[in-house]
């Protein structure tokens, strides 16, 4: 079972600080109150109450017990003090109350600012009733609950702390300058002209979620050395995306946040786990520990270290500090990475949907009238027009197919990478449509992991994948079309071949198209190959990474088209 990790003790010096002042003081009022320093024994167990605000402020057990009994042991103070400073006559009940009751605003504040109103309200009902206890102390025969400065005292204290409790939240927003809403695109252009600004400043540049993964990657190895290593990143529905890992052999990782695993429990602690098992589902068991480590954000995690070696305890405490601070800076770099492709991503995919709109409202439905014209006019032409009815028919049927390509142009520049489907599912799908229409036969043959690549990177894929089919479609000639998708992150390639005639340079838009894959693989750091197939035809692939290596090979599926 996974088990947290060993963390320094996160201590807050303020809170620290202002607690012993408050202690010193009330040491030196009671003091002075009851002129009887064995009173301080208060102040000793007020010192052994605070002791978890000291060392655990943010435990969710230790911390809010540790400031219920400080209002208890203030409120039976307040009561011994006034009956001491009474019976010695030297201030009345009300004002030796006084000298211990301030310190009642100490837990009540630090839960008025953790924004906990039901733990204030439940620490202000405990502090009236340790007040009555305390005032019924019989001390040397003296009762001085009945005596009105001991309950104006306690009363007025109680006050405070009500206020202290229930307003301080209200009175910060009252309080707080009003913001000025801004205009969505006026604020989306400001952000973006300061993404493009920092982008150029960077080095290199770039913002690659997959090079900075790499890089962070390499310092760890450094710090912390292992057998196997990898960074993930959210993808949506609760899974996680393989952006970069190292080690001899790829590695089925759990990418699910709902296991019972110390992936799961980093991603919602936000803190360093351990285990002593691999966090693969293909480790093969024996000896192993696992450190993983969360990128956090400001508040939000978004993503996670994962460091293995095939040794027992091989990640103490020390070695954890070392690697969170390597992490903690580029939590932040990857960060803005990722939300730069997601904003790239979002644009590039409104400029499809909104030229894909354009072409069927536009260009498609002017061609579409075209076509009518032209059967009107075959319709009317006079008897013995046997030349021009023939180059109507011929005009026809080029519109015809001139439309068939729109069609399914704005099928292309509609399709997209389902978030449940899969790359493979979409460019199957992508396939089976293009082959269908120009009578291809197409075959299939699909390895894809559970684990998924990045949104931007499957996009990507597909419109290389897109591309060569439909080369392969329009200019190969061919009868049979081979797609082949091997997906296991950071590793995939895709494969299109065909048994057509062979690639053609001589073809005018043969080199532009060759250049939009080039481009689109090294935008994603992967490589584009185009080589002949034997005996003919053509086969383009992009490769993204390094090969696989694995030594077991999952279920693949291979089908020809229909079957």
């Amino acid at each position: 079972m996974p088990a947290s990790a060993s963390a320094p003790v996160r201590i807050h010096p303020l809170a620290v600080a202002a607690r012993l002042v408050m202690l010193a003081l009330v040491a030196a009022l009671t003091l002075i109150a009851t002129q009887d320093a064995g009173q301080l024994r208060w102040i000793a167990l007020l010192l052994v109450a605070a002791l978890p605000a000291f060392f655990a402020p943010d435990h969710r057990i230790a911390a809010p017990l540790g400031r219920l009994a400080e209002v208890a042991v203030t409120g039976l103070a307040a009561g011994s003090v006034a009956a001491a400073a009474n019976i010695r006559g030297t201030v009345d009940a009300g004002f030796g109350a006084e000298a211990v009751l301030p310190y009642l605003a100490v837990p009540l504040l630090t839960a008025a600012l953790r924004r906990r109103p039901t733990e204030g309200a439940a620490l202000l009902g405990v502090a009236a009733v340790a007040m009555v206890i305390g005032g019924v102390i019989v001390e040397d025969g003296d009762t001085i609950i009945t005596q009105a400065g001991y309950l104006a005292a306690g009363g007025q204290w109680l006050v405070l702390g009500a206020i202290v409790t229930f307003a301080a939240d209200t009175m910060r927003q009252l309080m707080a300058p009003a913001e000025n809403t801004p205009q969505p695109y006026a604020e989306a252009t400001r952000l973006l002209t300061q993404l493009r600004s920092v982008a150029r400043s960077l080095p290199g540049a770039t913002l690659d979620p997959g090079g900075i993964s790499e890089h962070l990657l390499e310092e760890l190895r450094v710090v912390a050395p292992g057998h196997r290593a990898a960074v993930l990143s959210a993808s949506g529905g609760g899974r996680l995306v393989v952006l970069a890992q190292t080690g001899a052999e790829r590695v089925d990782w759990e990418v699910t946040l709902d296991a019972d695993s110390a992936i799961a429990d980093a991603w919602a602690t936000q803190q360093p786990q351990t285990a002593s098992r691999s966090q693969a589902r293909s480790h093969r068991g024996g000896d192993a520990s696992s450190l993983v480590l969360p990128l956090v954000a400001g508040v939000r995690t978004i993503g996670l270290v994962i460091l293995e070696a095939d040794v027992p305890n091989a990640y103490p405490s020390a070695v954890i500090s070392r690697a969170t601070e390597v992490t903690g800076p580029a939590a932040l770099r990857l960060e803005a990475a990722l939300l730069f492709d997601e904003v790239r991503s979002l644009a590039t995919n409104e400029e499809r949907q909104r030229l894909a709109r354009e072409i069927h409202d536009g260009v498609a439905q002017e061609l579409v009238m075209v076509g009518y014209g032209i059967d009107n006019a075959q319709a009317t032409l006079p008897e013995g027009a046997e030349e021009t009815a023939e180059e109507l028919r011929t005009l026809r049927g080029e519109v015809t197919r001139v439309i068939t390509e729109l069609r399914l142009s704005l099928f292309e520049l509609r399709s997209e990478v389902d978030r449940n489907g899969g790359l493979a599912a979409a460019i199957a799908e992508y396939a089976r449509t293009l082959g269908t229409s120009a009578g291809l036969r197409v075959h299939f043959t699909f390895d894809e992991s559970t684990a998924r690549l990045p949104a931007a990177t499957e996009a990507e894929l597909l419109r290389i994948a897109q591309e060569a089919i439909t080369n392969a479609r329009k200019h190969a000639g061919a009868s049979n079309l081979w797609v082949t998708c091997t997906v296991d992150p950071p590793y995939a390639e895709i494969e299109v071949s065909d048994d057509g005639k062979g690639f053609a340079d001589d073809r005018p838009d043969g080199r532009y198209g060759l250049a939009i894959m080039a481009e689109r693989a090294e935008r994603i750091r992967g490589r584009l190959e185009i080589r002949p197939r034997h005996p003919s035809g053509t086969t383009v692939a992009v490769v993204l990474g390094t090969s696989a290596r694995r030594d077991s090979v999952r279920d693949s599926v291979s089908a020809p088209e229909g079957e």
